[in-house]
């Protein structure tokens, strides 16, 4: 989290949110990355708190999200139900002591447990549940329709870290790459069958897993996008943690194996979308510019560690030379 919001974040902000949820006063903070993240509990239930800053979400955004979760719940995808305050309100709003707000959402715990890339549960039954959740999420969304008075989630175009010279302004190959980049996905076709409301950040850390099925969660990046940036992101991500340092025909080798099962799930709900494999080195291409930018956005310098600091050497690497994470066959 920027310094600027964690100085703005308190423990009465936290408390005027568990209370007005009906929430049990002990949690555990899970995360405070781009929102602050707690597991709480209603009564005996365990829920999840989210606190947001309205630096990185209005609250119209936030209500879109929320629309589509409770659709995509109630047509039994597996997926959290957003739930509503003692107000009745899904997102309640607190000012902060600059004038800035925060809002706070509350949602149901998945079931299932999470699973690390480098245990042998990151196998082939899990990259085709995980096809199998995408591929279901990507059919029951072509019938949706936002709730009255629900604007829009924004478009993939409208990504504020796509202004990578916000970020990094000396970096001037990057950000003419990074225009290139934009211009070419500019370029693809729109069809009902290929462009929609997606997730958008369905790596394995967004989700919790039975042994069966896949259970996803944090919404919180879901624009309109193309079908197959949701299957350019579980890949992308896999490769990146679980092989970076992998022989390039290591990583080709691994990728043809996660695409052929995670596709076999997704076909069971949703016929791929047409030019799908062309376009996925574009997207992984695209990530890579998010990420280099969130990176530079969340964690300053001297914040940085030799983790951190490989990471962006790599993404660099890429932006420059206009190349895939890996390639396919």
């Amino acid at each position: 989290m920027e310094k600027s919001v964690e100085i703005l974040f308190n423990e009465p902000i936290l408390n005027y949110f568990l209370e007005i949820f009906h929430l049990q006063p002990e949690v555990k903070k899970l995360g405070d990355f781009e929102n602050y993240v707690f597991e709480a509990y209603r009564g005996d239930t365990p829920v999840i708190l989210r606190i947001t800053h309205s630096s990185h979400r209005n609250k119209d955004e936030l209500l879109a999200e929320l629309d589509w979760m409770n659709y995509l719940h109630k047509q039994k995808v597996n997926c959290p139900e957003a739930f509503s305050s003692l107000k009745n309100e899904l997102v309640e709003v607190l000012s902060a002591s600059d004038g800035s707000y925060f809002y706070a959402c509350l949602f149901s715990k998945v079931p299932g447990t999470p699973v690390k890339i480098k245990t042998s549960e990151f196998n082939n039954q899990l990259f085709q549940a995980w096809g199998r959740a995408i591929g279901q999420m990507h059919s029951i969304t072509k019938e949706y329709q936002p709730s009255k008075e629900i604007k829009l989630r924004p478009t993939w175009e409208d990504e504020e870290l796509l202004d990578i010279e916000t970020y990094v302004p000396n970096e001037k190959e990057v950000i003419k790459n990074t225009k290139w980049i934009i211009k070419r996905i500019k370029s693809l076709s729109k069809t009902k069958d290929n462009f929609g409301l997606i997730h958008s950040d369905i790596h394995s850390g967004n989700f919790f897993y039975d042994g069966n099925s896949v259970y996803v969660f944090d919404f919180d990046d879901c624009s309109y996008h193309w079908f197959a940036s949701d299957i350019a992101i579980p890949l992308y991500y896999s490769v990146l943690y679980g092989y970076h340092s992998a022989s390039i025909m290591v990583r080709e080798q691994f990728a043809s194996n996660f695409l052929f099962h995670f596709i076999k799930g997704y076909e069971e709900h949703h016929l791929l979308p047409e030019g799908w494999k062309e376009q996925l080195p574009l997207f992984f291409m695209l990530r890579d510019i998010t990420l280099y930018s969130v990176l530079h956005k969340k964690i300053s310098p001297e914040e940085r560690d030799d983790g951190i600091n490989q990471m962006l050497e790599g993404l660099k690497s890429r932006i420059i030379k206009k190349e895939p994470i890996v390639k396919l066959g």
